[in-house]
């Protein structure tokens, strides 16, 4: 990617951020022909888009505020997904508990209407359950008082690996993509237009000018930011909200259902999602004015989600239970002044397209379902705003990279779909990395070869957060396991021992934060 560079002079894009959205940008620009080059300060995923629900939904919370354009648009896309990305996606069902004589019907006409803006696309029909049929899905939910519920179905997709195989789409469609490099100012021509940036490479300092037909701002809640590089007296348009995960052991919630709280004390929607083995329950809605790239959940988060798990099942989980706990911040917009700090749920998750006066495009807001969506509104208006050559969008029926239809035949690496022969061909090639990186859990040292090798994994970090999840499964077992993946990492990358020491001091310090203290 680094000698790709000198092959223009000028981009017709530059995309700043690697995030879900950026890595859409850029295989949609790319996949039109246009040539494409994104920029990424830390890592695919670093931020917001390694740290969703994993969920790729319509919104039933977006139903309820009544946002329906909202609900089609994302079922649809989540349809699109589901096709295009079939080995990390997939059906899952989704249980609403009743606990009083009216939320069964309630519940149930809403998602009835779920099923029908779905149309042809939908997972499957939501139906009332009874109390025995609730509780042979739901094993471990809280019997007392429990008076049937109703159950759904939607998507569920691991996040950070989508990012991962989105950069080596866009790679493949003939983007070029760096991680690890920072954008520090935008460049400007003789008549106040964005013209290009100025970015810093963080493992050499090495300083790059790009020159671009467009600058696409795609930073999500660092977006105000790179606004207030182009005019320091922008307007802030972002309104970030914090939200907080707690991972637990399988026993707590076994069998192949997740359980779905439509409204808890502070009116979000709660989950308990059966995730790679483990259990995920989320999410929290705190409004926050720092955005720091590794936000930490608060003492307050971490027992909002204990109390709403001991709500609804049978047996308590305490801290000493949580195997990791992350946050992620939301880059929700609310430039219409209508969301009052604190009041972060109520916010939208539409997407807004801003064009300066400078020609700086800034795409914001959005969901990880809606990402293909929102690349393409983004490049439509871009390319006529650079005066580049109309050409359609393909990504409506573009397979991402890794599609399979059938990944899981490959196991515990079925998330890495087509790719999964090549790596058992490691293991073969390499016997010894066929070793497990900590006992506990099925990761292969090969995972960790392979994402340096193949996925542009430069540190123990981008390893075990994102190449794999161990980080945000187990975040003991994750601390345990990084002297052997910065020993793998340092051969592959031809590292000494000072960088091996210096990859450790860092990973610890990013690991204790997954920790519930």
């Amino acid at each position: 990617m680094l000698t790709a560079l000198d092959e223009h002079d000028v981009w017709d894009f530059i995309v700043v951020g690697g995030g879900a959205t950026g890595l859409g940008v850029a295989i949609d620009a790319a996949s039109r022909g246009y040539s494409t080059l994104l920029l990424e300060q830390a890592d695919f995923a670093k931020g917001t888009s390694g740290r969703s629900t994993k969920l790729v939904h319509g919104g039933v919370r977006y139903l309820q505020q009544g946002n329906v354009s909202l609900v089609i648009e994302a079922l649809r896309e989540r349809g699109l997904l589901l096709a295009n990305a079939p080995h990390l996606v997939r059906n899952l069902s989704f249980v609403v508990p009743n606990y009083d004589w009216w939320e069964g019907p309630f519940y149930g006409i809403g998602l009835k209407m779920y099923d029908l803006l779905a149309g042809r696309q939908g997972l499957g029909r939501s139906r009332m359950l009874s109390r025995e049929r609730t509780l042979q899905l739901l094993p471990t939910l809280e019997p007392e008082g429990l008076s049937g519920g109703v159950v759904y179905y939607d998507g569920q997709f691991d996040d950070a690996r989508l990012a991962i195989n989105l950069a080596q789409t866009a790679a493949e469609q003939g983007a070029i993509l760096l991680n690890g490099f920072r954008v520090d100012a935008l460049l400007h021509n003789a008549d106040g237009e964005v013209s290009g940036v100025r970015a810093t490479d963080a493992e050499t300092g090495t300083e790059r000018e790009f020159e671009g037909r467009v600058v696409v701002n795609a930073t999500g809640v660092w977006a105000d930011t790179l606004r207030r590089m182009d005019d320091p007296r922008a307007a802030e348009v972002m309104v970030p909200s914090q939200g907080v995960h707690i991972v637990l052991e399988r026993d707590f919630l076994p069998g192949e259902s997740a359980i779905m709280v439509p409204k808890t004390e502070d009116g979000r929607v709660l989950f308990a999602i059966p995730w790679l083995d483990r259990v995920v329950v989320g999410t929290t809605d705190t409004a926050v004015e720092e955005i720091p790239l590794e936000p930490l959940p608060r003492e307050e988060e971490i027992d909002f989600l204990l109390h709403h798990a001991a709500l609804y099942l049978d047996r308590d989980p305490t801290r000493d239970d949580i195997l990791s706990v992350w946050a992620g911040l939301r880059p929700l917009v609310g430039g219409s002044g209508d969301g009052e700090a604190g009041t972060t749920s109520a916010l939208s998750r539409d997407h807004s397209l801003l064009i300066a006066p400078s020609g700086l495009v800034t795409i914001a807001g959005g969901k990880w379902t809606t990402y293909r969506n929102m690349a393409e509104d983004t490049v439509d208006q871009a390319a006529v705003l650079a005066g580049l050559p109309e050409r359609d969008c393909v990504t409506r029926s573009l397979n991402i990279h890794g599609f399979h239809s059938h990944a899981d035949e490959f196991g515990e690496l079925a998330t890495y779909g087509a790719d999964a022969p090549a790596l058992r061909a490691l293991v073969r090639d390499e016997p010894a990395l066929g070793e497990r990186i900590h006992p506990r859990h099925g990761i292969l040292a090969a995972q960790v070869v392979w994402g340096a090798r193949e996925e542009m994994a430069r540190s123990v970090d981008d390893v075990l957060a994102r190449r794999t999840r161990l980080l945000l499964l187990d975040a003991r077992a994750a601390l345990d396991a990084a002297p052997r993946v910065a020993a793998l990492l340092a051969a592959e990358l031809g590292r000494d021992e000072e960088w091996v020491s210096r990859q450790l001091s860092d990973f610890e310090a990013v690991a204790r934060g997954y920790l519930p203290g």
